[in-house]
């Protein structure tokens, strides 16, 4: 881990074998230890929504399914090189869930070592970077982005980001020592440009790329005249300072994307409904307890799980706590920043790439995600290594301690992450564990009751909603999956109070619009059916089924003119609706007029 401020960014063939190694390393210890994912099947929780049971994904790659990526804004976001990636895997592999999980695998293995290697080109350091990929690669934090399918968004963001980087860096070097109008320069530009973009399309989350190439300005690349810091050797080899103005008029085209992307992001957000509607002071509170939730779970990450309910209300004094604790912490930073500017730039990296995150904007049920530390623990990870390796070169420890106090890291994060790992091997038990580890978990509640429902044990699904509405009663998913469990054992009367009440709490969710008019319907209430399935259009316009329902209610409103129209729309939508067929021949039949 130490290493020699003589350290230059030439290698000579003995440093080249070492880069290789390390590589080679990061690359087999990784799939080692991510391995048993492969065997795993996908979560009732998104992986639903985002691959089994999504019919542009699941047939795969088409004209239609790629401007179906670029037009929608399903599961309320925008992003569609995630839905083409998952796309692919369809047409590759089907839904074999070993696949899909294996390419996630993949993408961290390569995400792992771009990271290496533009920490190892930009600072000459090999040992330091290959401790920090090494953490990033296996740190118990990152299993949830890993193990969960549906997360391929934070795989492919980090991907085009470190891809960003590497593009940056090489446009950087070459505008030190290439005219401006020069072709390589311009490319390179060009190229993390394309990489940014593509980014913003795998994850909003991108958004703060800008932020964090104006940090690399900073260091390790020490491209900002008048803010040099002293630096060894190897940081920022081939840069030089530019203007301040230069370097803003560079980071114009990347803010425009970002800018862009936050609107489009917020946008679909808000018009899905994902958007959260809770007090400004509850939110503040909720993101600086949540900064230090995240610092305190990656430097001893304990008791993780898949979901953190938000508890709506946090006390006043634990949120001023957290406020000074990062307050001091930020002062200690900004003001070493000449001597050690690797702690400044750390503890921004992980503060502003949290932004999007860390619930100014309440999106979900969520107070936090071990998935957002994806990118962001990066800044933490170089702040701790440099700071640390730094710090006992003054001191000069005995050479075995810094080897052996990262192995013993290291180890310890192996080994939590092979037992997070081994959580994700089925619903029930990652359910079971989220529930165990945190308080009031009613989101988790109703994962779990989701899938008893799957594997046929009905009692026990239908307790954990009950169960998940006690806890939460505010909770429209929870109340929605009460009522069907309910109908299911014929308690009719309380089921329609529970389909009631979470159509109230998310009148924008056509799914539960939808099943609210199938009950309606089969209890005879055309017009409060055709209420209901009319809601469910006005989100999702191409729901079939949702169309010939809404013909059928007609029908028996005895409007038959209105309900050949649907029937016939519901056909257009989905060809293979034979009943629509049935029941439009035998309307016409009856009715000749609503030809």
């Amino acid at each position: 881990m130490s290493e020699s401020n003589s350290e230059t960014p030439a290698r000579p063939p003995a440093r080249q074998k070492y880069f290789a190694l390390i590589c080679l390393v990061l690359a087999l210890g990784t799939v080692a230890l991510y391995w048993p994912i492969t065997h795993h099947p996908f979560i009732e929780f998104d992986d639903t929504d985002y691959i089994v049971g999504n019919p542009h994904v699941t047939s795969g790659l088409s004209a239609t399914n790629f401007v179906w990526a670029f037009t929608t804004s399903e599961q309320a976001n925008w992003h569609p090189v995630t839905w083409l990636s998952h796309q692919a895997d369809c047409a590759l592999f089907g839904l074999e869930p070993g696949w899909h999980h294996l390419v996630n695998l993949l993408y961290h293995v390569a995400n792992t070592l771009l990271l290496f290697i533009f920490l190892r080109s930009a600072t000459g350091a090999v040992w330091r970077s290959a401790l920090v990929a090494a953490l990033f690669a296996w740190h118990p934090m990152h299993v949830e982005s890993v193990a969960w399918a549906s997360e391929r968004k934070d795989m492919l963001s980090t991907f085009f980001w470190l891809l960003t980087l590497l593009a940056y860096l090489g446009y950087a070097r070459a505008a030190a020592s290439a005219p401006p109008r020069n072709g390589r320069v311009a490319g390179l530009y060009v190229a993390a440009l394309c990489f940014c973009a593509c980014g913003l399309m795998s994850k909003p989350m991108a958004v703060t790329l800008p932020f964090a190439l104006g940090l690399l300005d900073l260091w390790p690349l020490n491209r900002i005249a008048g803010w040099q810091t002293p630096v060894p050797p190897g940081a920022g080899a081939g840069c030089r300072p530019v203007s301040a103005r230069r370097l803003v008029l560079e980071k114009i085209p990347f803010l425009a994307l970002a800018v862009a992307g936050s609107v489009t992001t917020y946008l679909v957000q808000s018009r899905g409904g994902a958007v959260a509607g809770m007090p400004v002071m509850e939110r503040l509170a909720n993101a600086v307890l949540a900064y230090a939730r995240y610092t305190a779970k990656l430097f001893w990450p304990t008791d993780l799980a898949v979901i953190y309910p938000h508890p709506r209300h946090w006390p006043l004094w634990l949120a001023l706590i957290a406020v000074g604790l990062l307050l001091v912490w930020t002062f200690l930073c900004v003001c070493q920043w000449r001597k050690c500017p690797y702690l400044a730039v750390g503890w921004f990296w992980f503060l502003g790439t949290l932004v999007p995150t860390i619930g100014l904007v309440q999106v979900g049920a969520q107070a936090m995600a071990d998935r957002y530390t994806y990118i962001p623990s990066i800044g933490l990870f170089v702040a701790v290594i440099w700071g640390v390796a730094e710090y006992c070169s003054l001191r000069e420890p005995p050479r075995w301690l810094l080897p052996a106090a990262a192995g013993v890291m290291l180890a310890g994060c192996v080994t939590a992450t092979a037992r997070d790992i081994g959580l994700w091997h089925d619903s029930v038990t990652l359910f079971r564990h989220a529930i165990t580890v945190t308080t009031d978990n009613y989101v988790a509640e109703n994962c779990l009751g989701k899938a008893y429902e799957k594997l046929g044990d009905n009692e026990h699904a239908l307790a954990c909603y009950e169960l998940s509405v006690k806890t939460e009663s505010r909770f429209p998913y929870s109340q929605f999956n009460l009522a069907i469990a309910q109908l299911g054992v014929g308690r009719t009367a309380e089921a329609l109070q529970h389909l009631e009440i979470a159509a109230a709490l998310e009148p924008r969710e056509p799914d539960i619009q939808f099943d609210l008019g199938i009950y309606f319907f089969q209890h005879g209430s055309w017009t409060n059916a055709v209420n209901c399935f009319s809601n469910a259009l006005a989100v999702r316009p191409n729901f079939a089924r949702a169309q010939f329902d809404w013909g059928n209610a007609l029908a028996n409103l005895d409007r038959p003119a209105e309900a050949a129209s649907h029937f016939r729309t519901a056909l257009r939508l989905d060809s293979t609706l034979t009943p629509a067929k049935t029941n439009l021949d035998r309307l016409l039949a009856e009715h000749p007029e609503a030809r």
